[in-house]
């Protein structure tokens, strides 16, 4: 996908250094920063230079590279992975790509071990890549039939940022998007701000702009009136974790947005790659919600007047708050699941049609 009419991958291993996109700076700032050490991954992955589950777990395998760099020790490398895990608590992706390395790597001779791990990290990228393409040519079949039906723009509305940029290329939830928009099927993306950190705003809603697909930005609680109004055709979303009954972990507010569109018979949609699927936790309370810094919602960071980013602080001093970042939407209340291997029902026997 482009940035200023120039393809990126959202990171990339050149000369011994990692390079990812700052999503922090966007969409004000674009910036390429290095990742040099495991620390370096771990930071990125906790202050959120870089997110989205697939990302996150890239960066991890990526943090491991890193690690061999540094010190070529399977001791340091068992830390350095315990301390990648750690990082962020939701997103099943960072734990499958980190087990997924150092069963690769366990035992491996020292002078074998970085090529090993960096042509698995590569892969765990390139599978990524292709997964997401897949993942749209798989979501297309159902906005194609929406079109078709409707003769008109497609509305389809998404939350948070499940596009390129927190995958490794194309994005999960606005692959379908992008697929249709290059097929010449008029679209049109409600983009939820998503709250507190706003991801629709900052993220979606410019990769979009990048791309040329038309979009609005709309307040996160104006989907669910939209809907009434009929102006939503579809709903898309990411899933940062997905159990294998089929509920879904996402950004805090996915979970009403399948509400409202549940009440206004609106289909709504998850789109994933496999390395999404959680095939151990059975009861979606058992999911570790990441707790996040309450200044993420206290503080807004926006350009003033004179093109100057600020960070300004939007509550009362002496308020408290809490800033939970993810919430669960039963499977009863989704449509299917789209992911690289077909469109399936949200239940257990949906997804073990898919995967054995």
């Amino acid at each position: 996908m482009k940035i200023n009419s120039k393809e990126y991958r959202t990171i990339w291993f050149e000369n011994n250094i990692v390079k990812i996109i700052d999503q922090t700076k966007l969409p004000h700032i674009f910036e390429i920063k290095e990742l040099k050490t495991a620390n370096d991954a771990i930071n990125a992955i906790k202050i959120m230079e870089v997110r989205g589950a697939p990302l996150i777990g890239a960066t991890a395998a990526y943090g491991l590279v890193l690690s061999i760099l540094e010190n070529n020790d399977q001791s340091f490398l068992k830390n350095s992975a315990e301390g990648l895990i750690k990082s962020r608590p939701t997103a099943i992706n960072l734990k499958w790509a980190v087990d997924r390395m150092m069963n690769k790597l366990s035992g491996v001779s020292s002078d074998k071990i970085f090529e090993i791990a960096l042509n698995e990290a590569k892969e765990i990228c390139n599978e990524d890549e292709k997964f997401c393409e897949k993942i749209g040519l798989n979501g297309l079949k159902i906005i194609d039939e929406i079109y078709n039906k409707k003769k008109d723009t497609v509305n389809i509305l998404t939350h948070c940022n499940a596009g390129w940029l927190a995958t490794i290329n194309w994005g999960t939830a606005t692959s379908p998007i992008y697929h249709a928009h290059k097929k010449g099927i008029p679209i049109h993306v409600w983009v939820d701000e998503t709250r507190p950190r706003n991801q629709g705003a900052n993220l979606t809603s410019f990769e979009l702009n990048e791309e040329q697909v038309p979009n609005t930005l709309i307040a996160d609680n104006t989907g669910g009136l939209l809907m009434q109004r009929g102006k939503v055709d579809i709903c898309i979303v990411g899933s940062d974790r997905t159990l294998g009954n089929g509920d879904v972990c996402n950004k805090i507010g996915t979970y009403l947005k399948a509400l409202a569109a549940k009440d206004n018979k609106v289909p709504f949609y998850v789109a994933l790659p496999s390395s999404t699927i959680d095939w151990d936790i059975k009861d979606y309370n058992d999911i570790p919600i990441e707790e996040r810094d309450s200044s993420e919602l206290s503080h807004l960071e926006g350009l003033d007047e004179n093109n100057n980013v600020k960070k300004i602080l939007i509550y009362p001093k002496k308020s408290k708050s809490m800033n939970l970042a993810f919430d669960i939407t039963p499977a009863k209340y989704i449509s299917g699941l789209i992911t690289e291997r077909g469109i399936c029902e949200a239940s257990t026997k949906g997804l073990k049609k898919l995967f054995n």
